[in-house]
């Protein structure tokens, strides 16, 4: 299957990072537009038919899953205005933006990236997290060592404490997820994967690796399961 990335998505994406500023983008704003923007929407709009088939609890839409080129750089030391990789985060349907866990895929000048699980969890949703996973054992082990989820990633991924949170016996048999700070499982490729024919195949394979972690970690967040 074609994908709709071209080796001018990647040579746009490079020159925006030797070059990322507003002088530079400006006249180059089309380019943006055909190269990158447009085909990140087509691959949107083709995931939400596909998503209905296998994971109808995620939401793809260009307006809520395609990340904006413009960075927010109030509050950051690096004041470059853009991003120089084309991303699209795809979130649970019933659970605000930020909380709960998805699928996310990046393309860059670097690498193309994709898989999902939960980034930065608040506070609260962990403790519900990790109450789910005690309560649960060993579900999330079953999860993670399933043979498609071992091919796609190898294992579970992510931030940990080093100890077991207070509240849980060190000897608890689910000490090793209950550390965890975040969860993911996610795959790297060279950055011209993303113009393969064999990009969008394996992305559709991996998402369906991820969907099994990504509805546990979900049911203790979604009130309406």
């Amino acid at each position: 299957m074609t994908s709709p990335f071209t080796p001018e998505t990647l040579r746009f994406l490079r020159a925006l990072k030797r070059n990322n500023r507003r002088e530079w983008f400006q006249p180059r704003k089309a380019r943006y537009e055909t190269h990158v923007r447009g085909p990140m929407l087509e691959l949107t709009e083709r995931l939400a038919g596909d998503f209905r088939t296998f994971a109808p609890e995620i939401v793809a839409s260009p307006k809520v899953s395609m990340y904006r080129i413009y960075r927010d750089t109030r509050f950051s030391e690096d004041k470059t205005p853009y991003k120089t990789q084309a991303a699209c985060s795809f979130r649970w349907r019933g659970l605000d933006r930020g909380r709960g866990a998805g699928l996310y895929l990046e393309v860059g000048p670097a690498w193309t990236w994709f898989g999902g699980g939960f980034y930065a969890p608040e506070p609260q949703d962990l403790v519900r997290i990790r109450e789910h996973i005690a309560k649960t054992y060993p579900e999330i082990d079953r999860t993670v060592r399933t043979s498609a989820f071992r091919r796609a990633f190898g294992t579970l991924d992510g931030e940990t404490l080093t100890r077991v949170p207070r509240g849980y016996p060190k000897e608890h048999p689910a000490a090793e997820y209950l550390k965890h700070r975040n969860f993911l499982a996610g795959r790297e490729f060279p950055p011209d994967f993303a113009t393969s024919t064999a990009f969008y195949p394996t992305l559709v394979q991996t998402f369906k690796a991820c969907m099994p972690l990504v509805r546990f970690l979900n049911a203790p967040l979604d009130s309406s399961r």
